[in-house]
């Protein structure tokens, strides 16, 4: 069954010049089959405004920032801000719940991929695949003596985090045989001891870790929580990774400690500052493996992160709330509660009655 008048906006930034979504599937198709009327906006945007989003009741979106501006003026502000990944940072949640509306990321979507992106840093990172790789190009064959790598098996591994995607990555840990280590405060006791990961605190976790994985998200109580001091607890033998936001590591930090050799490598598929600046010592250090805060797009995430965002939709189409919320203050508030009464009002209303 359709859901009558339920308009739904897709950023623009899913396309690119040619018009074509850069992700591929993204599963816009369920949309069609629901008899969901959904559109790109017009506006390829770094900030979503009211004039963006005005009079739809969804925005499907990736990197547009959603911020009290979103709201200003907007007469039918939509319901739900469904984000195509798991990462919130650029959006303002309180702004949203005071309006009413939902924010959902897609955690089930995005799980395997970058738990699968975390593994394959670590062992570019443990094997030395960017000085092997610029070996065999830069005709330095001779040298590859040096670039002894260091096997995963029965290592230590050190998480920062242990949210689902961390989670997944134990289970893909499981085969090495390695012993694992986080650091969440946020985590159960009981659940950690069912993965048979031990909880510990940050420092204990720098200090004990042969790989040390940054995988929590951005908060103000996280910024900086890799810093100059807790580089310093590191193992020289260790190697840093993270796979979750740039501000998490002072990079300033870890660039020094690169340099000094106090640690091993490091693995960075983001940045404080993206895209990094060409004159960035990461760019040339031998025992850095990079990527451009893509590494784990992949089909696999395209139709996870995708589908999980239409489920959201959805779900609220249908008059309910859907999973995934993440700021849950705005769930069984009157001003939702009241905008769902509306949006079912409405469906339920034949075109053209009243007039």
């Amino acid at each position: 069954m359709g859901a009558p008048g339920f308009r739904v906006g897709v950023s623009r930034d899913f396309l690119n010049t040619d018009g074509h979504n850069v992700w591929g599937d993204i599963r816009l198709g369920e949309l069609d089959a629901a008899g969901i009327d959904w559109h790109y906006l017009p506006r390829d945007t770094a900030e979503l405004l009211a004039t963006d989003v005005d009079g739809l009741d969804a925005v499907l979106f990736a990197g547009p920032a959603v911020t009290a501006r979103t709201f200003e003026g907007a007469i039918r502000p939509p319901l739900l801000f469904a984000r195509f990944g798991v990462g919130y940072d650029a959006v303002d949640l309180d702004a949203c719940t005071r309006n009413g509306a939902l924010v959902t990321i897609t955690p089930d979507g995005a799980r395997r991929p970058v738990a699968t992106a975390a593994l394959t840093l670590l062992l570019a990172v443990l094997h030395n695949v960017t000085a092997k790789d610029r070996l065999v190009r830069e005709g330095r064959w001779a040298e590859k003596e040096q670039w002894m790598g260091l096997g995963l098996t029965g290592r230590r591994i050190g998480l920062l985090g242990l949210g689902n995607t961390a989670r997944d990555l134990v289970g893909l840990l499981r085969p090495f045989e390695v012993d694992i280590v986080a650091y969440d405060p946020y985590c159960p006791p009981e659940t950690a001891a069912g993965l048979g990961v031990r909880l510990a605190d940050a420092d204990t976790v720098m200090a004990e870790a042969d790989a040390v994985i940054v995988m929590c998200a951005l908060t103000e109580e996280t910024r900086h929580l890799v810093d100059t001091r807790r580089l310093s607890l590191m193992k020289p033998t260790a190697v840093l990774l993270n796979v979750a936001r740039g501000p998490i590591v002072d990079e300033a930090a870890l660039i020094e400690a690169l340099r000094v050799r106090r640690i091993r490598g490091a693995g960075l598929d983001v940045f404080e500052s993206e895209p990094p600046a060409l004159d960035n010592p990461l760019l040339s250090m031998d025992q850095v493996v990079l990527s451009p805060h893509a590494l784990a797009w992949t089909d696999e995430m395209s139709a996870g992160n995708g589908g999980s965002a239409v489920r959201a939709v959805l779900e609220v189409a249908a008059g309910r709330v859907p999973p995934f919320v993440v700021n849950r203050d705005v769930v069984g508030s009157p001003r939702l509660t009241g905008r769902l009464a509306e949006l079912t009002a409405r469906q339920e209303t034949p075109a053209g009655a009243g007039t």
